[in-house]
């Protein structure tokens, strides 16, 4: 009897666990259903939307050297390019020399001065000018003498008391002195020299040499004790202000080109700056056997720096249009898509999975809430590219944005990887 009541307890027992046994594989608890739709959720995130907007530090742009700019207006449509040289007309051109030869004495120039017309170059020296000079004072008194002696030849004659032929005679030496007289005093002129102010205590020794007009000292022939004369010039002075452009077009752009045109020209060996000049004339014949026509035109504007002889590329506008246009530097390429970066107050999108927690949250927050305010936020903006001449790109834009705004001009393509490689994120 007492077995067979063991017997059951021991039965009653396994049933027990059995059925509980089938209980758990068909139950789960609340945490474990939780978990299992924390994963399945995590398995069903859809791809992310691309960010377009990154937030970077003064510090970062101030180490990549990031320059900020607008969209500006350029004619870049319907244009010619040409090379071309930078000329200065003869007219405007000229040798500082003497008419007569004697060795310097003074050089009060150097190359790059600024001069004016009859401004003092040099000063030359020789003995031959002193003999001209005494020469103009002798004749003088001579020709003084001669005029006595054609009035008493005269009263002479008058009384039958001479013979005509010295009357005849003295008139034509008075007459020779007076043209010898005249010659010295325009040498004398030619060499400076006032010949009212030529007396027997104020003879020169040396004579000026003068700039013929303004401009810049270009070169210095000469230096102090050389031998100079007519065929060797003391220096050459170049007037800058008339620089004018030398354009050599194809023969098969001549037919756009027009007298009025403008013309945007960098300098071929550094080309940062942009000159602009307008066409006055149009060559007739070719140059040499390049088959290329010469387009004359004013360098207007601004034109520091440049020189006669340098050598430039310009663009030859064909048409009035304008339109936007950004540098160059300023566009990048994503994805087969071209976009410019502008400066937006927009805020950097939420990145799925960041964490939430308030309390770490909340901590950042209050240690780079100061640092938060001097960012500088950016705004991916789509682009078409157009053409690109003189450093610019013309711009088509896919969407408006303000008329003022501020794009990045140099350091795009830092804003651009960082989006790119962090996700829009700051760790």
């Amino acid at each position: 009897m007492y077995f067979k009541i063991k017997k059951s307890i021991a039965f009653v027992l396994l049933l027990n666990v059995l059925l509980s046994s089938c209980g758990n594989k068909n139950s789960h608890s609340p945490d474990e259903e939780k978990s299992g739709e924390a994963v399945i959720s995590n398995e069903a995130n859809p791809e992310e939307a691309p960010l377009t907007i990154a937030t970077l530090t003064q510090e970062q742009i101030k180490a990549v050297d990031i320059q900020f700019g607008t969209v500006e207006s350029k004619e870049l449509t319907a244009t010619i390019k040409a090379n071309g040289m930078l000329r200065v007309p003869n007219n405007n051109k000229g040798n500082a020399t003497s008419l007569y030869g004697g060795v310097i004495r003074t050089l009060n120039v150097q190359i790059g001065d600024y001069v004016r017309k009859g401004q003092v170059i040099a000063t030359i020296a020789n003995p031959q000018f002193i003999q001209l000079q005494e020469e103009y004072l002798t004749i003088g008194s001579r020709i003084t003498f001669a005029e006595q002696e054609v009035q008493r030849q005269q009263e002479l004659s008058s009384g039958n008391a001479g013979a005509l032929k010295n009357l005849q005679n003295a008139t034509a030496e008075l007459n020779t002195l007076r043209t010898r007289k005249a010659s010295l005093q325009q040498q004398i002129q030619l060499m400076g020299i006032d010949p009212n102010s030529v007396s027997n205590n104020n003879l020169k020794s040396a004579l000026v040499v003068t700039s013929p007009l303004n401009g810049t000292i270009s070169n210095l022939f000469a230096k102090i004790g050389s031998y100079a004369d007519v065929s060797s010039p003391v220096a050459e002075i170049v007037d800058n202000s008339s620089l004018h452009l030398d354009l050599q077009v194809f023969e098969k752009d001549l037919p756009m080109m027009k007298t009025g045109q403008i013309i945007h020209f960098t300098l071929t060996n550094n080309p940062v700056n942009e000159y602009d000049a307008k066409v006055f004339s149009i060559g007739s014949s070719f140059e040499n056997d390049s088959k290329t026509i010469s387009v004359h035109a004013s360098v207007t504007g601004n034109k520091t720096g440049l020189i006669d002889g340098m050598n430039i590329t310009g663009i030859v506008s064909l048409s009035n249009i304008t339109t936007p246009a950004v540098p160059n530097e300023a566009i990048v390429n994503a994805d087969g898509k071209y976009y410019i970066f502008m400066v937006t107050d927009k805020k950097p999108e939420k990145h799925h999975g960041e964490a939430e927690d308030g309390h770490q949250h909340g901590k950042k927050e209050t240690d780079h809430k100061e640092e938060a305010r001097d960012n500088v936020n950016f705004e991916k903006v789509e682009v078409v590219k157009g053409v690109s001449t003189m450093g610019y790109t013309a711009v088509t834009f896919m969407q408006d944005i303000p008329g003022h705004a501020q794009i990045v001009i140099k350091g795009a393509f830092f804003i651009n990887a960082r989006l790119s490689n962090t996700g829009g994120h700051e760790h």
